[in-house]
């Protein structure tokens, strides 16, 4: 008890101000809607791709009003404003670490069908449109948002299960191993590909079209690559988090670590800031909506 009062001394809990989360929580909760609703209102952005990147902006969504809301509930609460009643309060708090673990779960599940549909895409093109319908798009959205409710409700609920927490690092683990090893395969077979079309002789019409599709898809694929790896740098603090408080809930040296909560959930409230701006930067479509959608120049958007 006196060691881990001693870490406690030595590492203080971190403080964020109640504006950073607010700031934050704002601003990323205005640019997810801006990427959601351009989805649906474009007929040019109603393709697979871009339906599980509204998802993946939808689950941003989750996150950054849940930690808002629960911030501004706690400052409240702090200053008087709000009666902390017991169990309402409690059921309230398991709704609201529902919510983030949905987003978690789900911003994952969206980056492995992402990951999918692009390898669909480069390597069966002839196919694509056959295998990822928007019937089956919207069958694999309907399974991922029910199953990202029912696993985050079990994980909220049997929290303290160990069983519960080894599977919810297991999915995560796996999953991004999926991802990974999907992208780092399409990127090896790209330069087979463009080592192929190089030794191809002429120049034709054929060839330069080829080239062409490949390389747009490849780009695509190296945006969506650069958007998981903001996932992974923003949430894998939060994640280890979660791992340390399930492998060593009462171990001084962990203390330090559980002392940065508060940052880690900044971080992971920013991935939610920062998907958009790469859209914004990276995607010629959605820049293109976004422009339209924010100065008017479309009377359609303005509706």
């Amino acid at each position: 008890p006196n060691t881990s009062t001693a870490f406690r001394l030595s590492c203080p809990e971190v403080k964020v101000p109640f504006p950073v989360f607010f700031t934050v929580g704002i601003v990323s909760l205005a640019e997810n809607l801006l990427v959601v609703v351009a989805v649906m209102r474009s007929r040019n952005l109603h393709s697979p791709m871009y339906c599980f990147m509204c998802s993946l902006a939808a689950f941003n969504t989750i996150a950054s009003v849940t930690k808002t809301w629960e911030n501004l509930m706690i400052v409240l609460a702090d200053a008087g404003h709000l009666e902390r009643r017991g169990p309402p309060e409690t059921d309230l708090d398991d709704v609201m670490d529902s919510l983030l673990c949905m987003s978690f779960v789900g911003s994952i599940s969206s980056f492995l069908a992402i990951a999918v549909d692009r390898y669909i895409t480069i390597f069966h093109a002839l196919r694509y449109h056959n295998i990822m319908t928007m019937q089956r798009t919207a069958a694999i959205l309907g399974l991922i948002w029910t199953l990202c409710a029912v696993l985050a409700v079990l994980m909220v609920k049997f929290f303290n299960f160990k069983f519960i927490m080894i599977c919810f690092i297991v999915f995560f683990v796996v999953s991004l191993a999926a991802i990974c090893f999907l992208y780092v395969y399409m990127f090896m077979m790209a330069r087979i590909h463009a080592k192929n079309i190089a030794a191809l002789p002429g120049g034709g019409r054929d060839k330069s079209q080829h080239q062409r599709r490949w390389g747009s898809n490849m780009r695509g694929a190296l945006t969506l690559t650069i958007l998981f790896g903001a996932f992974v740098v923003c949430w894998a603090p939060f994640f280890v988090h979660l791992v340390i408080i399930t492998v060593c809930p009462m171990n001084p040296y962990c203390e330090c670590y559980r002392s940065l909560f508060e940052l880690h959930v900044v971080l992971m409230m920013s991935h939610a800031l920062i998907d958009p701006a790469i859209y914004a930067f990276r995607m010629a479509e959605l820049r293109h909506t976004f422009r339209k959608m924010l100065f008017c120049s479309d009377w359609k958007f303005c509706l």
